[in-house]
């Protein structure tokens, strides 16, 4: 019996771009967790982003944020893997001196940026609607520093190199979309994160499911029997799935009958 399901969000409940979840896969969820089944956004997001993504029922989930390195429940921290505060500022200081990258540093509350463009400031408080606060210098920040994102606006292809090369053997490196590159603690993944949902509330992996459709859902796929990738993902992230399905809805709502 599924007791628990988990889902990516961009280019999984998310198609198409879009920033709201519609209201038929709203409206399943809500189907799901009034029969007290267990249901997680799982994302690269800021928790409080994710609560106002699914505001009808968020008193409800479990959250899988920051990639993994924030889980809570309620009012319950589940798992919260921060970076090193001099790491996480050495970071800080390698994008802020490339050109056409900007800074996105996470805290458990809110989002810390120093926008170079008007672009980058747009597309924080009103495409993803985080709960940020504009810093003149990153050592403002008072809080631990959960996530250290990249992100390039002239596409993160441009730059994910340095990147990579630069932190990864410092810290877990994981693109999310065209434009940002997200750096945590090393070992933090989203499979991390529902490992340590099912450890707190008793479930075993044949009582989970999991959807993503990207290189940083693999480890969340790996971690439940009842996986699924999506139809749009590239063949090696369904290489890593039980199955396939073109949307989350369809497979969720035949759990609600």
């Amino acid at each position: 019996m599924i007791k628990f399901i988990a889902s990516d969000l961009d280019g999984t409940i998310l198609q198409n771009k879009a920033q709201h979840v519609d209201d038929t896969t709203m409206q399943v969820i809500r189907q799901l967790v009034d029969k007290d089944m267990l249901f997680a956004p799982a994302s690269g997001r800021q928790r409080e982003s994710l609560k106002k993504l699914f505001a009808p029922v968020a008193d409800k989930l479990v959250y899988i944020s920051e990639n993994g390195a924030l889980v809570s429940y309620k009012d319950t921290i589940i798992n919260k893997m921060p970076i090193e505060r001099s790491l996480a500022m050495d970071m800080i200081a390698d994008i802020d001196s490339i050109e056409n990258c900007e800074v996105l540093a996470s805290g458990e509350h809110y989002a810390y940026i120093r926008p170079k463009s008007e672009l980058f400031l747009n597309r924080m408080t009103k495409v993803v609607n985080y709960e940020t606060r504009i810093v003149k210098s990153f050592d403002e920040i008072d809080e631990d520093i959960i996530k250290v994102s990249v992100c390039d606006i002239s596409g993160i292809d441009n730059s994910q190199k340095h990147f990579h090369d630069m932190w990864g053997d410092k810290a877990s490196v994981a693109v999310s979309g065209d434009l940002f590159l997200d750096l945590t603690a090393k070992g933090v993944n989203k499979g991390v994160g529902i490992k340590k949902i099912q450890e707190y509330f008793g479930l075993s992996a044949d009582e989970c499911m999991a959807f993503g459709d990207n290189y940083n859902d693999i480890e969340m796929l790996e971690s439940v029997t009842h996986s699924y990738a999506m139809e749009n993902a590239v063949d090696e992230i369904k290489r890593h799935a039980a199955n396939v399905t073109p949307s989350v809805e369809s497979v969720i709502r035949k759990l609600c009958n």
